[in-house]
């Protein structure tokens, strides 16, 4: 694992040095998550509905591909009181624009619970992210992503299950 995060961190920084240029901004986002437990729950395990905001820097390799680097805060988890946890997220997009206003993107995310401090979810979470974003303005930008989970979020101290997050964001955000 360690040598992952250190190849990623890596190549994250290498890209930055040869980016052509720089763009920062802020995102909003509805979240619409939920955990799926192995074995399954033998309770009812709704969705929840959370936000999630934050910032981020877009760095430009070329023409059509970019780095999006963003820090967001963002409520996760399930429904029920006990189930919810909420994240500091680093998510990092290779993204690839398909025309002037629209593009795609996939990466990891690494998160930090700032939920509880004794609770059954793990401090740390892994996952992988997909999206799609069209530009309204030259600033204005609506998007839509996927985080599924890659790791089991459940600390193992307290429970023998695993749990996976997963969650669509619509968001809404600016350029500047």
């Amino acid at each position: 694992m360690k040598k992952y995060v250190l190849a990623i961190i890596v190549v994250c920084f290498t890209s930055v040095s040869m980016a052509q240029d720089v763009s920062y901004g802020i995102r909003g986002a509805l979240n619409i998550s939920n955990l799926d437990f192995d074995p399954d729950a033998n309770f009812e395990n709704k969705h929840r509905n959370g936000f999630a905001f934050g910032g981020f820097a877009e760095f430009g390799l070329s023409d059509n591909v970019s780095l999006l680097t963003e820090l967001q805060w963002s409520a996760e988890g399930g429904k029920d009181e006990d189930l919810r946890a909420d994240y500091i997220q680093l998510p990092i997009q290779l993204r690839l624009s398909t025309s002037d206003r629209f593009s795609l993107g996939v990466g990891p995310q690494v998160a930090l619970k700032t939920w509880k401090n004794e609770d059954a979810f793990a401090t740390f979470a892994f996952s992988g992210v997909v999206g799609a974003e069209y530009m309204i303005t030259s600033d204005l930008f609506i998007d839509a992503r996927f985080s599924f989970g890659l790791s089991n979020i459940l600390d193992e101290d307290f429970t023998n299950s695993e749990a996976k997050n997963n969650v669509i964001q619509f968001g809404f955000g600016m350029k500047i």
